[in-house]
């Protein structure tokens, strides 16, 4: 049970935008810019990076909906997902993209703990300034998004094909404000 008031039925972040949608558009607005609009990492791997850090932070809520973003976005490749969730090192990801995860991954424990040779090793795997930019500017972003529906307690399904759903939602709408019942 949500620790706030908010909208009976509506999961995680959906919620809270509806509560709040003055502050909501303004993070929606953020969302979509750094997960859709124009970056040289494509849609797939910036969900991707969302999905990895709330999966750190124990965000089920924010893990879910983003690996089902994801999931959609790599098409015929979307075993993915789970294999750099279940193990990132291991998985089948481009060395680039691990090496912005491993980033990722330090921002989410703290921005500091990233070192100029994790830098370094993601320009040697091809990551461009840009590229490690948005990474890190993702993972602060999801680390606030986590901690937002997580501090409120918000509504988190337990049925995976609720997730499904968000998914393909998230993939052909973007991330536009809910209508009165949440969708």
């Amino acid at each position: 049970m949500a620790h706030i008031t908010l909208p009976e039925g509506v999961p995680g972040i959906r919620s809270l935008v509806m509560y709040r949608p003055e502050t909501g558009k303004h993070l929606y607005q953020l969302a979509q810019v750094l997960l859709r609009d124009a970056s040289p990492l494509t849609p797939a791997e910036r969900e991707l990076i969302a999905a990895y850090v709330s999966h750190k932070n124990n965000c089920m809520f924010c893990m879910s909906s983003h690996a089902a973003a994801a999931r959609c976005l790599y098409g015929d490749e979307s075993a993915i997902v789970d294999d750099v969730l279940n193990d990132m090192q291991h998985s089948g990801v481009s060395d680039k993209l691990k090496a912005l995860l491993i980033i990722a991954g330090k921002v989410q424990q703290s921005g500091k703990s990233v070192t100029v040779q994790d830098i370094d090793a993601a320009k040697a795997s091809g990551a461009t300034d840009r590229e490690i930019h948005d990474a890190v500017l993702i993972a602060a972003a999801f680390c606030m998004f986590n901690r937002y529906v997580d501090g409120l307690a918000t509504l988190t399904p337990a049925d995976p094909e609720a997730y499904r759903e968000m998914g393909k939602r998230m993939v052909e709408k973007g991330y536009a404000l809910p209508d009165a019942n949440g969708k």
